[in-house]
């Protein structure tokens, strides 16, 4: 998408963050912690205290994801960063998330596009940058987890982890699937 920018979240960016996220926090409040927490640890902690978490991330450069602009405006939101950093994917009950084997990876777990730009290629070109993103930081593997489901059946948002198609597309490979879940893996 030559009419997008797209640029890790850094504590300069914090307010387009915070522009695209809105008072809502992204979905329902999330604030883009689901992953960064257990399901007990998310359930117990407020809103305003997710946002805390997410904003430290950025407020301490550990870049937890990247921004889409067009025209200047952030657009969309994607999650990735190193899977030692989700807690949700390192718990023990962890079944559909699960490390796939012992090697290091980056994983690509969430998306936001704001709704006027969706079905516009944002997602997409999110998911392509992290491909360079993930390299500059020295992954040498990318993973997700994809819905592997129709998107007319997104009736509940699941769609914010991406779809099989797009991971596809991306280069990324199937390596399984558990249950709706698809889990891929690209090489970077």
């Amino acid at each position: 998408m030559s009419d997008l920018g797209i640029h890790p979240v850094t504590p300069d960016r914090r307010a387009d963050l915070l522009e695209l996220f809105g008072d809502s926090g992204a979905y329902s409040n999330c604030w883009c912690t689901w992953y960064l927490l257990t399901n007990k640890q998310f359930n117990d902690t407020a809103p305003a205290d997710r946002r805390a978490l997410l904003l430290g991330q950025v407020d301490d450069g550990l870049e937890p994801g990247l921004l889409a602009y067009r025209d200047g405006v952030p657009v969309g939101w994607c999650a990735v960063a190193p899977r030692e950093r989700y807690a949700r994917m390192n718990a023990p009950r962890a079944l559909s998330h699960k490390a796939i084997d012992d090697q290091p990876a980056w994983v690509v777990s969430c998306f936001y596009i704001d709704k006027a730009h969706r079905n516009t290629g944002v997602a997409k070109a999110l998911l392509e940058a992290t491909v360079d993103h993930a390299r500059s930081h020295g992954a040498t593997l990318l993973e997700g987890f994809p819905w592997d489901k129709p998107m007319k059946d997104d009736a509940w948002g699941t769609m914010f982890v991406g779809n099989l198609k797009m991971f596809q597309g991306a280069g990324f490979e199937l390596v399984e699937h558990r249950g709706n879940r698809a889990v891929v893996r690209r090489r970077v």
